[in-house]
């Protein structure tokens, strides 16, 4: 029942693997156009994302070493990737000796494959299942469908995606781009005994525990995610604000746990530092209401079957790149997206992925290569406000710029007039090398920008160059440059008046 997995990280290297099943199809550019027009969905994410910031940014200034957190968090990342093979063959030992199987796969095609020969083995035609981005980035729900298995989702804003039949658009509140009138009618249509349902928070909740009771009670299978895996003991850990959760993982048989072989860390005592960043830059909590630990099986308590599988992916392809690894750190947290003005103003489905916004811009073309999600890497400013709040410390904007080269080289190699644009570079390079030549371009420009200017700005170029006006408008050359000002006022003083202005230069 368990795979080996290779003892080195040369050798992790060396799979070949599955791109991601949601490879994005649609250009992010594209897609955020249409995401724009939507005035309510861009209500609704603006609410949203700035009640989630402001009360994460309450609870972080309460602690006196949050930067000495983050910094503890991005060290304990750091040398676990560092030596990620060690950790996943202690981790094993550790699963195992405590009663549970551990599975290996290396791409999603595998993963669901082992899934589903356990859910059909103990003849189950449904499971129940816990929030979990890793289960949707390998499409766990279709291909369980396609076994014949019913997934049903038990977080409540899973649920109300899954009933909606949309996809995520945030890490953390799947349905963040709903509102409460919209939950509501979508209950009405879908649930039973709704008919005089209102949009009051507890009363939505109320629908939804009723529709999920009779499943926590009935369904034999669980499946789950996992936010840690602590290779010192084999234990899981899960956090969550709802207890649907911890239904999940106590009431039903079999327990199949999907965990990215990124999450795990090295002891308990690093769980501590890691408990402390999570609720904070997520929920905006101190603590999550529930977190869940469980180490293998139990006699009597709990699932008495217990599986652990550990999924690559793309990951030791990441782990393989030095600019790239440093996204394996995440810990899922959200706080990017929420600071991201790009995210507050289209949404998560613009991105097209089960990984929205700026962690989603580096993530997914890693996993799926940049051929199959070239357009995400410019899905994201540079502002660094994302590296900021980041709770380990990513670099997304040097990773941007990293995978934003990869782009422009896998263009230049499979275009068909491979040299087109690096000899457009290379007379730019010129230009720009000296003074004259660049003076003589401004002058060129500033004759021809008047045939595109419209109200002082300049909101349409003509051909390729028009990828620069779709998303903003750009600014006219100057009608007189600091040089030529200089020049203009050095023949109007005298050079007397210059060598008295060079004299007083550094006094002041």
């Amino acid at each position: 029942m368990s795979h080996k997995v290779p003892a080195t990280n040369a050798e992790l290297m060396s799979r070949d693997v599955e791109p991601l099943p949601t490879t994005p199809a649609v250009k992010f550019q594209d897609a955020a156009r249409l995401a724009l027009g939507d005035h309510q969905l861009r209500h609704n994410m603006g609410i949203a994302t700035q009640t989630i910031r402001a009360k994460r940014a309450e609870v972080v200034q309460e602690l006196p070493d949050w930067e000495l957190l983050r910094e503890a968090g991005r060290a304990i990342k750091d040398r676990t990737l560092r030596h990620l093979e060690s950790y996943l063959l202690q981790l094993e030992a550790a699963v195992t000796r405590a009663g549970g199987l551990v599975h290996w796969a290396r791409d999603a095609a595998e993963a669901n494959q082992i899934i589903a020969g356990i859910v059909t083995g103990h003849g189950a035609k449904e499971v129940v299942k816990i929030k979990s981005l890793t289960t949707d980035e390998i499409g766990l729900n279709e291909a369980l469908g396609r076994a014949g298995v019913e997934a049903i989702e038990t977080d409540l804003a899973e649920l109300i995606i899954q009933l909606a039949g949309e996809r995520s658009s945030h890490i953390l509140v799947p349905a963040i781009h709903k509102n409460r009138s919209e939950i509501r009618e979508l209950f009405r249509r879908r649930l039973k005994n709704t008919e005089g349902l209102t949009d009051e928070p507890s009363a939505l909740a109320a629908a939804a525990r009723a529709h999920l009771r009779q499943k926590f009670l009935s369904v034999p299978v669980a499946i789950s995610g996992a936010n840690f895996g602590v290779a010192e003991t084999g234990t899981i850990c899960i956090v969550e604000s709802e207890g649907n959760g911890r239904m999940c993982l106590t009431l039903p048989r079999v327990l199949v746990s999907v965990m990215g072989i990124e999450k795990v860390v090295p002891t308990w005592q690093d769980m501590e530092v890691f408990l402390q960043l999570l609720p904070r830059s997520s929920t905006a909590e101190r603590m999550n209401p529930y977190t869940s630990f469980w180490t293998g099986v139990a006699h009597g308590d709990g699932p008495q079957e217990f599986h652990l599988v550990l999924l690559d992916n793309g990951r030791t392809k990441v782990l393989a790149d030095p600019a790239g690894r440093q996204t394996l750190q995440c810990i899922r947290c959200s706080a990017c997206l929420n600071i991201c003005p790009v995210y507050e103003r289209t949404g998560g489905h613009a991105y097209n992925s089960v990984y929205p916004g700026p962690i989603g811009a580096i993530l997914t073309p890693q996993l799926a290569g940049v051929e199959n999600a070239g357009s995400l890497p410019f899905a994201s400013t540079l502002c660094g406000a994302c590296y900021d709040v980041c709770p380990v410390k990513i670099n997304i904007p040097e990773i941007l710029l990293h995978l934003r080269g990869e782009v422009v080289r896998h263009k230049q190699q499979n275009s068909v007039l491979p040299g087109v644009e690096g000899l457009a570079m290379k007379l730019l390079a010129g230009v720009f090398a000296s003074p004259a030549k660049f003076e003589r371009m401004q002058k060129l420009g500033r004759f021809g920008q008047r045939l595109l200017l419209k109200r002082g700005v300049i909101t349409s170029l003509p051909g390729q160059l028009g990828g620069w006006t779709a998303v903003r408008d750009v600014y006219p050359i100057a009608n007189q440059t600091f040089r030529e000002w200089w020049r203009e006022r050095q023949r109007s003083q005298g050079p007397s008046t210059a060598r008295h202005d060079a004299s007083e230069g550094g006094k002041t």
